[in-house]
């Protein structure tokens, strides 16, 4: 890949990490709760995610999904029905101030929150189709590319989901008040609920 295609590429790579979705939902969420460092786990979760999209793409299998209705619109409910679910236990989720002494988190069930988000979103897949191939010059080795392609999309993903993140947090040492705390869980609740309810009634992309 040549720095001209590499820089258009980034470009391509930035403007989607920046489109606020649910990848960008959970890092906040989990970062105004309980910080950056869980929020991280969640980050690496959605890149594991993404790198398996990514192999599906390269391997050719996103074609498919984007061919077949009945594939394409399981993993939309699958994917629509965890966001709800994610919504509706933030929306219930206690009453606690930040600093108060919260349980434990597995940092296992983060992770895999993380993977959970975005791999259950066929529309990722299939942008990810339609994007990557106009970069990857057939007549290179493929390997190579994908690799280049694989690093700056994580790279970038974590970068921005980092931001997301952190920015959550410095609100959260805001949050004190429970009536504060009750409308930051509802909000977030919201967003899921929102998320997977636009999933649930979108269309496939065309």
């Amino acid at each position: 890949m040549t720095l001209t295609v590499w820089l258009g590429f980034l470009l391509a790579a930035i403007l989607i990490a920046v489109t606020p979705g649910p990848g960008a939902v959970i890092s906040m969420s989990t970062g105004v709760r309980h910080g950056y460092a869980a929020a991280l786990v969640v980050i690496l979760g959605l890149q594991a995610a993404l790198l398996l999209q990514l192999l599906v793409v390269a391997l050719g299998l996103g074609a498919l999904l984007a061919a077949s209705e009945a594939a394409f619109s399981v993993i939309k409910f699958l994917g629509a029905a965890y966001l709800l679910w994610l919504g509706i236990q933030k929306w219930r989720a206690p009453v606690l101030p930040v600093d108060s002494k919260l349980p434990a988190i597995p940092r296992k069930g983060l992770f895999i929150q993380g993977v959970l988000v975005n791999l259950t979103n066929p529309k990722a897949i299939i942008f990810i189709g339609a994007l990557v191939p106009q970069f990857v010059d057939p007549a290179l080795p493929q390997v190579a590319q994908y690799g280049e392609i694989a690093a700056t999309l994580c790279l970038t993903d974590v970068v921005v989901m980092s931001g997301y993140a952190l920015a959550a947090e410095r609100l959260g040492r805001w949050l004190h008040d429970p009536r504060s705390i009750r409308l930051q869980n509802r909000f977030f609740g919201g967003l899921f609920v929102s998320a997977g309810a636009l999933l649930a009634i979108s269309s496939r992309p065309s």
